[in-house]
């Protein structure tokens, strides 16, 4: 269950996160957790992707950021209109930083500090239009 690893109101504190992350471009960032993940965390994350149908926004810059905390795993990754403009340093960047606020035992700050990174890469790339509206929920989203 997603609240024995975050609690309601950090919950609530990531998706205002995103909220604010989003405001500054068309992009969307969405969080998933797991407890558990077998194998590469970047393969995991990219099925879970797919399945939450990431891949259709309008102009394929959605990005997930992907928590796999039994098996104390990452992932960051992005839909191809932003994953081709944007190093792959970035994302490990985004990566080491997570892992490095999780391991001095702040999950929900280094989860925030992403959802931020990758609010202002987006940002750079992809600057808010007038029009553009919330295409994906910001709640964090779980699956056993």
């Amino acid at each position: 269950m997603l609240s024995d690893f975050i609690p309601e109101h950090e919950q609530k504190r990531i998706a205002e996160a995103i909220t604010e992350a989003e405001r500054h471009t068309s992009g969307e960032i969405c969080v998933h957790v797991t407890p558990k993940c077998r194998g590469d965390a970047v393969r995991r994350a990219r099925k879970a992707f797919n399945r939450l149908g990431l891949y259709a926004t309008q102009r394929r810059n959605a990005v997930l950021i992907f928590v796999a905390y039994q098996h104390r795993k990452v992932a960051v990754i992005g839909d191809t209109g932003i994953d081709r403009k944007v190093s792959q340093d970035f994302w490990n960047d985004t990566v080491g930083a997570m892992a490095n606020d999780f391991a001095d035992g702040h999950i929900v700050d280094g989860i925030c500090n992403a959802v931020a990174a990758v609010g202002d890469k987006l940002a750079e790339i992809f600057p808010a239009e007038r029009h553009d509206n919330n295409q994906l929920s910001n709640e964090v989203t779980y699956e056993d």
